[in-house]
Parts: C-alpha cells; structure tokens; sequence
C-alpha cells in the first residue's frame, strides 16, 4: 500500500489506465514537489484541497505509466529533431498536464488578492484617555447642559 492521496483504483476510475504501486509512489512523489506539501500533513488540509491533490496525483500517474526515462530526462523548453520542432510549457517534461489542472484548483496555489486594512479601518476601540481626541468616535453623544 502506498501512503499517497489517490489509490490505483482511484487512478483506474478516473483515467482507465492501471498502474502500479512504483508509477503511484512517483506520481505522489511528483505531485508533493510541485504542491510544496506532504502527504504526512494531510491531517491538516482541507477536504477540497484532498480531493485536488487526489486527482493530480492520479493523472500524474497514468501519465507516468505511458512515459519512459522520465527521470533522466534534459530540462528543455524547446525539441528539434527531423524538420520538426515543438516548444513546451516550463514543466511539461516532468508533470502531466491534468495533473498541472489539478494542482491549480488547491487553495494554496491559486492567485488572491490580498486586502490591507487602513490604519483607520483596522483601528480597534480605544483604551486609555477618554479625553483623546481618538476615543471620540468610540464614546457616546449626549448634549451639553451646562454642567447642570
């Protein structure tokens, strides 16, 4: 049994190609490198976030199973052999590309804006000196009598 976030009946179910526990060790293997997270931690992610780092892992491994020398492969962006020439994507020696899908609906590797408060907006009630012109907005109105 490997320790990975898909099992190769998983991998079955959802590409059709069977594969074995080694090609599942190194789709799992893949897949932690380019997520940045480890199976150990699953503990700690989200259910959605499973369910992603499933899929990838097993569309990394079908895609391993129809590969060969995939760990001794060159670095290259661009293949010329023959008159014919192809340019691929940065990772498309090493990841399969529905597994590169996959790893882009996990929360953590989306894009997200990320909002800063304003010193005003994140200003929380004001402790101290009621008399500051600060403690203003936090005290509560009443008109002035007179001192009667």
């Amino acid at each position: 049994m490997v320790n990975a976030w898909a099992s190769a009946e998983d991998v079955t179910n959802a590409t059709g190609v069977t594969v074995t526990d080694q090609q599942l060790a190194q789709a799992q293997a893949a897949i932690e490198v380019f997520s940045n997270r480890i199976y150990p931690d699953k503990d700690r992610m989200r259910t959605r976030d499973l369910h992603w780092l499933g899929q990838a892992v097993a569309y990394q491994a079908a895609w391993i199973a129809g590969q060969f020398g995939l760990e001794t492969r060159l670095d290259a962006t661009q293949i010329q052999q023959d008159q014919v020439s192809t340019t691929l994507q940065g990772d498309g020696l090493v990841l399969a590309p529905m597994a590169a899908r996959a790893l882009r609906r996990v929360s953590w590797m989306r894009s997200r804006t990320v909002h800063i408060r304003s010193a005003v907006e994140g200003a929380g009630p004001i402790v101290g000196d009621a008399l500051s012109d600060g403690a203003d907005d936090h005290l509560d109105w009443a008109p002035y009598t007179g001192g009667a």
